[in-house]
């Protein structure tokens, strides 16, 4: 079975999607005095890392952030034939009573979003909790859970894959492509 790569995302529409989701955060949250903004590792901080950037050049106050590794959370952790390797949690502040935005890569099943909410508890009970994701498979959903903010949807069967590439990590540039098999 041959793999077919195609561009869902280029650079310059990366970029723009980015701005767009972080005026939404803006117009939502305001100065963000009471919103922590938590990527879900390991995908999700590289947005984070990103929405960041754009928002410090919009906004001057400081805007609370950190890293929310769900590893030990997910329902299927057990299961796996390899050993999972976690991530780093780094939250610096309670998060009682606060507005919580997680950031995603990609929302597919739902069940990531799901953990995210059971492992924050660790960390005080959040006022709010909304979902912000650069792409949505929106009709591969095994749980009811759909994203506050998304950047782009993408319709696509269970064996593909969004494969969202960020040129600071390695990647020849910022760009998200869907890799589908080819029955051929």
């Amino acid at each position: 079975m041959a793999l077919n790569k195609k561009l869902l995302l280029s650079p310059r529409n990366v970029d723009i999607t980015l701005r767009r989701l972080a005026m939404q955060l803006i117009e939502n949250h305001g100065d963000f005095k009471d919103t922590v903004l938590i990527g879900l590792q390991p995908r999700g901080s590289a947005v984070l890392e990103k929405l960041l950037e754009i928002l410090k050049n919009q906004e001057s106050a400081k805007i609370a952030s950190g890293t929310l590794d769900i590893t030990f959370f997910r329902d299927d952790f057990r299961r796996r034939n390899t050993p999972l390797q976690p991530s780093k949690t780094k939250i610096d502040v309670l998060l009682e009573g606060k507005k919580v935005v997680f950031i995603d890569d990609v929302l597919f099943t739902g069940r990531s979003v799901r953990s995210a909410m059971d492992a924050v508890q660790s960390f005080g009970r959040p006022a709010e909790v909304e979902l912000l994701v650069l792409i949505d498979r929106r009709f591969s959903r095994e749980l009811p859970i759909q994203p506050d903010y998304s950047g782009q949807h993408v319709d696509s069967l269970i064996g593909d894959k969004v494969l969202v590439e960020w040129q600071h990590l390695g990647a020849l540039e910022d760009a998200v492509y869907l890799e589908t098999g080819d029955n051929e």
